[in-house]
């Protein structure tokens, strides 16, 4: 599993959003390697780590052609973690990231020393999002992502504010988008379609856990970050002005000035 690190102090693992991969980190990890070390991995299939999985953790079976699911992808991170020689870190995601940063919390609660989650939800997809996520998948299998994928996602992924206001902005995330292989983008989209709902497991979670959202979050609108917040017994919530389901790519500076008190208290 191919990662970015830097940065001195506690850890914080930080998982990327679909389809992106470690690099939409590279704004906040600049702005945060002064007080913490940072660990952003490539999840499987996507940036450089491989689509055949790099997981020998015990977690995931051993089976590292087994179907898409976020589970597999968790345990590809604690493996890293293991590598790494980290018994614990704070552990955040971004949508996708997110979905895997509560599979985490299911399979080794003990290794979350905290939990940050942005732009995400807790609930599983319904009928209709799940068959839209496996046609995606198979028409990335059958004609490559092209143009298409990055056209057809950025309306969503970025606030308003920023498809108007921070053209280099969109053009960063369309360049994310082109590069992703379109094998790593269809094993992630079925495993997305897989996963089941988190919302037990967040109301079991008795640690710290910080959930942001962009006001102008169309995905997984504020309404969905503030039930989050609800669910976990030691949760908080922060809305970020002026960005969308990419909040800490759109507004880096808001979105550490938003997390930094969070991660200096939890430290």
């Amino acid at each position: 599993m191919h990662y970015i690190e830097s940065g001195v102090g506690a850890p914080l693992v930080l998982l990327h959003a679909f389809p992106l991969d470690a690099r939409m980190w590279n704004p906040v990890r600049t702005r945060l390697e002064d007080r913490t070390r940072m660990i952003a991995p490539d999840q499987r299939g996507l940036g450089e780590s491989a689509l055949d999985g790099s997981s020998a953790h015990p977690l995931a079976g051993g089976d590292r052609a087994a179907a898409p699911d976020v589970e597999l992808a968790a345990a590809d991170v604690l493996e890293l973690m293991d590598r790494l020689e980290l018994p614990r870190a704070v552990v955040g995601g971004c949508s996708m990231g997110g979905y895997v940063a509560m599979a985490m919390l299911r399979a080794a609660p003990e290794r979350v020393a905290g939990l940050l989650l942005v732009d995400t939800k807790a609930t599983a997809d319904g009928p209709d999002q799940q068959a839209n996520r496996r046609a995606v998948a198979d028409r990335a299998e059958s004609s490559g992502t092209g143009d298409w994928l990055a056209a057809d996602m950025l309306p969503n992924l970025l606030g308003d504010t920023t498809r108007q206001q921070r053209p280099e902005v969109v053009e960063q995330v369309r360049g994310l988008i082109e590069e992703q292989p379109a094998a790593g983008v269809a094993w992630a989209q079925r495993a997305m379609a897989a996963r089941p709902d988190s919302t037990g497991t967040l109301r079991g979670f008795g640690g710290p856990a910080l959930v942001v959202v962009g006001a102008e979050d169309g995905i997984t609108p504020p309404q969905e970050a503030a039930k989050m917040a609800d669910l976990l017994p030691d949760g908080e919530l922060v809305t970020l002005p002026e960005v969308g389901h990419l909040s800490a790519l759109e507004d880096p500076d808001a979105f550490t000035a938003a997390i930094g008190p969070w991660l200096n208290r939890i430290g």
